[in-house]
């Protein structure tokens, strides 16, 4: 009878530990709502492809600068496996199970590899990280690619078209 006592105190316990995670999610998603401007919407049509699409997994959105300060508003918190491509008019993450999101060429500060992101860690520069700006705050987008020999060719690209807007010198 103890025994039985004890693996349901246990498992009380753990299931107050998963219902306040879960409230604590809710609740900086809220607040996040409230305070984010609203992220750009993937326009009717895009044009062709600037380089090859790429495979992968979306990893999140962050607030610049701080690597686990994950943007958790609507589904954008949300890991999912995705197609990320570069087309005239920025660059588009389709999702698959959430809603695509879109980064206008404009907004594109930086591009880099890294090794984590939304408390996602890899080993080496596992990670292709988009810096861009919204209404004056810069978020940081990771995307793990399938292939990540592919990460070269994302940065270069990137960065010409950053150089051609004027964007970076």
């Amino acid at each position: 009878m103890t025994r039985v006592l004890l693996a349901l105190a246990v498992f009380a316990f753990f299931a107050l530990c998963v219902y306040g995670m879960w409230h604590g999610w809710q609740r900086r998603a809220r607040q996040q709502a409230a305070t984010l401007p609203e992220f750009p919407k993937k326009p009717a049509t895009l044009g062709d492809d600037l380089i090859p699409s790429t495979t992968g997994v979306y990893v999140g959105t962050t607030n610049a600068g701080n690597w686990q300060d994950r943007i958790q508003a609507g589904d954008i918190g949300h890991r999912a496996e995705a197609t990320l491509r570069l087309v005239p008019e920025g660059l588009s993450i389709e999702r698959i199970g959430a809603e695509d999101l879109f980064i206008p060429k404009t907004a594109i500060k930086d591009v880099r590899t890294d090794k984590g992101l939304a408390g996602k860690v890899m080993f080496g520069d596992g990670l292709l990280v988009f810096q861009w700006e919204l209404e004056d705050r810069l978020f940081d987008t990771g995307f793990r690619g399938d292939d990540k020999s592919v990460y070269e060719q994302w940065v270069v690209a990137l960065s010409q078209e950053e150089n051609s807007a004027g964007g970076k010198a």
